[in-house]
């Protein structure tokens, strides 16, 4: 187009560009010219797209050409000025971007703190996608105003976690996100008030199946623990009780009743509670079914 010979090869791109005008002239790359037919039936789905399906966190849409830092337009190398100045501008507009209330979130710092901490407790990717979306919502209606990161991300990857009914306690996520628990406590007591995304209860025979694949129990002992659970859910003594906490105390109580020992030690270690709390836990138990059937046997 401007008659130009001058030719530029980036190894990096695999282009062939003009010095001069900064055409593309390598011709090797085939782009598609026609979207795909729409689907036919119902059953194929419906509506049109090209590209895989990107996750509304992932990186950023191709919309245009990424220039580097280091040449221009035009392929020539610039100047260390003028990569510096392209470097400070670069820096600043992360700033102000994460800054924004409804900015992009792959840009802000609290995407690598969720993907970090999903990695940690080893969930599936689909609660770190979740957790994002629970994050850009809470920012966006204020809920997030003056709480810290570390309880922000917490807050959502727990509320993720008990959205998909992934057996996690605050504790594990606070310790993920390197928080206190009562931060991260509190900041998701706002998410959940705010009602901006629902967040379901958690349901307690997800920590039963947990629990019980790590001590190796019986399924003899994992229905016990299932026929406790049915039996004091309509407690109001045992309602207000943590439910890894009172699912761990019936593991114990069942699996002494069925013969197959497990010390307190080993079961407040996979339930993640204190000795001392699986033991009052347990008195208390033992506790409530006395007082309903006298006869009942105790552990």
């Amino acid at each position: 187009m401007c008659h130009s010979t001058h030719r530029i090869s980036d190894p990096v791109r695999a282009e062939t560009v003009c010095g001069e005008c900064g055409l593309v002239l390598d011709d090797s790359t085939s782009l598609a010219s026609t979207a795909p037919p729409i689907a036919s039936t119902a059953t194929e789905g419906s509506g049109r797209g090209i590209g895989p399906f990107v996750a509304p966190g992932g990186v950023r849409r191709s919309l245009g050409s990424t220039l580097t830092l280091s040449r221009d337009g035009q392929g020539r190398r610039l100047g260390w000025r003028r990569r510096y100045e392209f470097q400070h501008l670069k820096r600043v507009m992360s700033r102000q971007t994460a800054r924004v209330a409804d900015g992009p979130l792959d840009r802000s710092p609290a995407r690598a703190e969720i993907l970090q901490s999903v990695h940690r407790l080893g969930v599936p990717d689909i609660v770190g996608t979740e957790a994002e979306r629970v994050f850009a919502a809470a920012r966006t209606a204020g809920v997030f105003r003056g709480r810290s990161l570390s309880a922000c991300v917490g807050a959502a990857v727990y509320a993720a976690c008990r959205r998909f009914t992934i057996p996690r306690t605050l504790g594990e996520v606070s310790v993920a996100v390197g928080g206190r628990r009562s931060e991260v406590g509190r900041t998701f007591k706002m998410v959940q008030r705010s009602g901006v995304i629902a967040v379901p209860g958690v349901g307690s025979k997800a920590f039963l199946t947990r629990y019980a694949q790590e001590l190796a129990l019986s399924p003899k002992v994992r229905s016990t623990v299932e026929s406790m659970l049915e039996t004091t859910r309509d407690d109001a003594e045992l309602s207000g009780l943590s439910p890894h906490g009172l699912v761990a105390a019936l593991i114990y109580l069942a699996a002494e009743r069925n013969g197959e020992h497990r010390s307190r030690a080993q079961v407040a270690r996979v339930s993640a509670v204190t000795e001392v709390t699986l033991r009052s836990t347990c008195r208390l138990v033992e506790k409530v079914w006395s007082e309903t059937s006298p006869g009942s046997p105790s552990a």
